[in-house]
């Protein structure tokens, strides 16, 4: 099933993605003196050139990169080893021609080190105002730079995020870092195929009440780490056919309560799989944590694992509707 979809997703951007053995549209502006306009986190950001030395944090926005064909303008990336199953991933050979810059979040060190003259980075993806690594200091020593949208402050608290939903937030990126580097039509064709694989699933997925609810749980055990309705597990789960059983909190990634778990009983948990603690450590956690003896998904054993690339906003998220849906199709027919 994933290399048919793969495949499906490689002939959706023949035009796109060079990885499949197309032609692909130029990856840099005929005018390379024209500035361009777009707006980003709510405001619009002009930026004067075409960037030729791009750094960018996380493997969501490394491979936003590769999936529009700009692996050339990259100096770099920085992430962790977590980069999930490269094998029918149509872009990965863009990770043999960028520069692993750093297994750790990105230091404005690194981007002078490779010297970078872009950074594509997110709030919580690499920006942060504890360690110093934001837009406005990068603006100060004359780098510009884009946000990933999933990652915007809303103002809700200091550090809400989301603006809008996530699906939107891939195609406002997809389309603004199009514009920004001359390659709209790749951008579009992504958007394309993606919406396409989508609405297939969505044409299959369970409706009404036969939809089966779903929490995700990313880590903790004192208090589990979870998808408001603004980060991309949200319209993962939704467009795969179950509910977000946390979708009423306006956050993208944040932690709640367990009460929270048990009082919506959802009929099925998604895993959210990297770092030190496997999936499968995890899923043995939640098996056997007492308090969750009673909720369905425990107790039928519902336990559904994702890579963190499939979960934070990425080319990957189409994918990842796919696989989920087919899961909670059984769930709903088992019922």
């Amino acid at each position: 099933m994933r290399k048919l979809l793969a495949a499906v997703l490689c002939l959706a951007t023949t035009a796109a993605v060079s990885g499949c053995g197309a032609d692909v549209e130029s990856s840099s502006r005929d005018d390379r003196s024209s500035a361009v306009t777009v707006t980003n986190c709510g405001r619009k950001v002009t930026y004067d050139k075409v960037p030729e030395r791009v750094v960018t944090n996380d493997v969501g926005i490394t491979e936003l990169m590769f999936a529009l064909g700009l692996e050339d303008r990259m100096a770099g990336f920085a992430m962790p080893d977590e980069k999930g199953d490269l094998s029918d991933v149509p872009w990965k050979d863009g990770y043999d021609k960028a520069k692993w810059l750093s297994k750790d979040p990105l230091t404005k060190e690194n981007v002078l080190d490779a010297k970078g003259d872009f950074v594509f980075a997110g709030w919580n993806y690499g920006f942060g105002d504890d360690n110093g690594f934001t837009p406005d200091a990068l603006k100060k020593i004359g780098i510009p730079s884009y946000v990933l949208t999933e990652s915007c402050r809303n103002g809700r608290t200091k550090t809400s995020r989301g603006i809008m939903s996530p699906l939107d937030a891939l195609y406002t990126d997809l389309t603004n870092l199009g514009k920004l580097f001359g390659v709209e039509k790749r951008a579009a064709t992504l958007i394309v195929g993606f919406k396409k694989q989508i609405a297939d699933v969505r044409a299959q997925a369970p409706a009404g009440t036969d939809r089966p609810k779903v929490f995700l749980y990313d880590s903790g055990q004192d208090q589990p780490f979870t998808s408001g309705r603004y980060a991309a597990p949200e319209e993962i789960i939704n467009k795969a056919g179950g509910t977000n059983v946390i979708h009423d909190l306006d956050d993208s990634w944040t932690a709640v309560g367990w009460e929270s778990v048990l009082d919506r009983d959802p009929d099925v948990i998604v895993i959210c799989n990297y770092g030190d603690v496997t999936a499968e450590q995890k899923k043995k956690f939640l098996l056997s944590y007492p308090p969750l003896k009673n909720v369905s998904a425990i107790k039928h054993k519902r336990v559904f694992a994702l890579d963190y690339v499939d979960l934070v906003e990425s080319p990957r998220n189409p994918s990842a509707i796919a696989r989920l849906g087919a899961y909670l199709r059984r769930v709903a027919e088992s019922q």
